[in-house]
């Protein structure tokens, strides 16, 4: 096996995804746009999507770190938005682009027009996420589109496979493809409340960080494989469990914690650039098997069916916004009414990604039969391809601008601040008060200077929120805050140098050398946390 394509996969994405860091367009078009550009180069390897990696062992990671990441409350509280989104707006889209492409397209079937608009019909999870987290949307909304990126691609896989069915000649029917729905649905529900306790205790009563990242890194796949292996959904089985552990991560042990964390992020962040140079690396896969509809025929089609799903979402969502509003006094008493921006922004962001690549791809070359091929297999690939391109190009460069432009109020930085110094004072008085009771046990003496020593910890911890809303320095323009961490780090940076200068004077070994430095990372951590 030659492992030099995936080596230059997974570092240029990275080293193009760093750099986009550096400039206004967001990571995932400028990785899309380099990998569009690298594929017609000359000796290129060929990454041709296959949906039996992608969709088991790409999707689940990128759908666990979406899911802890977002907020079990804030989905919750969002419940009947997220479900039109996910489900409604997926069927709804599967019908009506496919329909249209079926009008469209001289001699195409129906069944194959649907496959396609399943294909199409749900958003990327990453895309979504990604593009959220660049420009800053008001809370409500960024958590509308992450609850729909975590779910719709369940009820697109279970559309996808009716529909499918009954393009191939197996003989689906409307009762069938309401009953595998129910068992994918509820199925993979069931898996993921199965699964989350044992994990979760599993997580909290092995206290050996390494065995628990491990099982971190392994809780995703295993969760999408069991549920899979009883054709439950496995996108569902993964966000239940991932929004379960990420609720209750507060009771998992603090060095697993913060290893976890920095393990995900480089998982995410690695993932997350290949996934979308993979993207436009699909061009030239894509135009070989083009044939008869090259030129201008195969534009017309990538242009209409791009009109056709940035219309059918917008005719979906404010609907779907208002009407419950119209039917529903008690959303009325309960709901701010909305104004039409936020709509307008979930409508528009909608864009597709390599769920949709990877389900084309795999369509099978021919029907049940085996004999016949699958009509128009390479149309449907090409316009999947153009639609992920166009939604990602169009509507991820226009988004931010849009939003400037709609002036959505931003965040209230200094009633935040407020909110979060009078829950450490809280946290703080309570630990206070545990402190008396714990030194008042002779058990926990300690001498007078280490008990002050703690109480000073406290002190420092609840004052530091406080002092961010202090004047900055006149001669540095640093707040109080960022002086405290500048010194902090100097101090720290100082003791670390005598400890090498140490360690090559061979006073002290290499592996007392790891267990110095490493105390001082986690001061470190700590001072740069609780002024963070």
């Amino acid at each position: 096996m030659d492992v030099m394509p995936l080596l230059l996969l997974v570092a240029g994405s990275a080293a193009i995804a760093a750099a986009a860091r550096r400039t206004p367009v967001p990571a995932p078009l400028l990785l899309v746009a380099v990998g569009l550009a690298v594929s017609s180069v000359p000796g290129v390897p060929d990454y041709t999507l296959d949906p039996h990696i992608v969709l088991p062992l790409l999707l689940p990671p990128l759908l666990h770190t979406a899911a802890t990441d977002s907020s079990y409350l804030d989905l919750r509280a969002q419940l009947r938005p997220v479900a039109l989104l996910s489900v409604g707006y997926v069927l709804f889209a599967t019908f009506v682009v496919g329909w249209a492409l079926y009008l469209i397209v001289p001699d195409l079937p129906l069944t194959a027009a649907l496959v396609f608009g399943a294909v199409v019909a749900p958003p990327d999870a990453v895309a979504a996420t990604a593009v959220a987290r660049r420009v800053g949307l008001p809370s409500r909304i960024t958590t509308i589109l992450q609850g729909e990126s975590l779910l719709n691609d369940a009820t697109a896989i279970t559309a996808y496979r009716v529909a499918l069915a009954a393009a191939v000649g197996e003989g689906a029917t409307w009762a069938g493809g309401i009953g595998e729905f129910l068992l994918a649905a509820v199925g993979g529900v069931v898996v993921g409340l199965v699964l989350m306790a044992p994990i979760h205790w599993l997580r909290t009563h092995v206290k050996e960080a390494l065995f628990q990242n491990t099982l971190s890194l392994l809780t995703p796949f295993v969760a999408y494989a069991v549920a899979e292996q009883v054709h439950a959904s496995g996108v569902i089985a993964v966000v239940v469990v991932a929004l379960y552990l990420g609720h209750r991560a507060w009771q998992v042990d603090f060095a697993t914690r913060l290893q976890e964390e920095a393990v995900w992020k480089m998982v995410a962040f690695v993932l997350e650039s290949a996934v979308f140079a993979l993207i436009g690396l699909q061009l030239p896969v894509v135009l070989r098997g083009l044939g008869e509809y090259e030129g201008v025929l195969a534009a017309w089609y990538a242009v209409a069916v791009f009109l056709v799903v940035v219309a059918a979402r917008f005719a979906w969502v404010y609907p779907a916004t208002f009407l419950p509003r119209l039917l529903s006094a008690r959303i009325r008493e309960r709901e701010a009414s909305p104004t039409w921006k936020g709509p307008f922004v979930v409508a528009w962001a909608g864009m597709r990604g390599v769920v949709s690549l990877a389900i084309a791809f795999s369509i099978p070359l021919t029907l049940h039969d085996g004999e016949e091929p699958f009509p128009h297999r390479n149309l449907i690939l090409f316009l999947t391809f153009t639609t992920v391109i166009g939604t990602l190009v169009v509507q991820g460069l226009t988004l931010p601008p849009l939003i400037r432009l709609l002036k959505f109020p931003g965040r209230d930085t200094q009633a935040e601040t407020l909110a979060e110094a009078n829950a450490q004072a809280q946290a703080s008085r309570a630990a206070e008060r545990h402190l008396d009771e714990l030194l008042g046990d002779e058990r926990n003496a300690l001498p007078a200077p280490l008990a002050d020593r703690l109480r000073t910890v406290l002190e420092r911890r609840r004052n530091a929120v406080w002092e961010r809303l202090g004047q900055a320095n006149p001669v540095t323009g640093e707040s109080v805050d960022d002086t405290y961490r500048r010194l902090s780090r100097e101090m720290i940076s100082a003791e670390r140098e005598v400890f090498v200068k140490l360690r090559d004077a061979r006073y002290i070994d290499d592996e007392m050398l790891r267990t110095l430095l490493r105390r001082l990372d986690l001061e470190e951590a700590a001072a740069f946390r609780e002024t963070a």
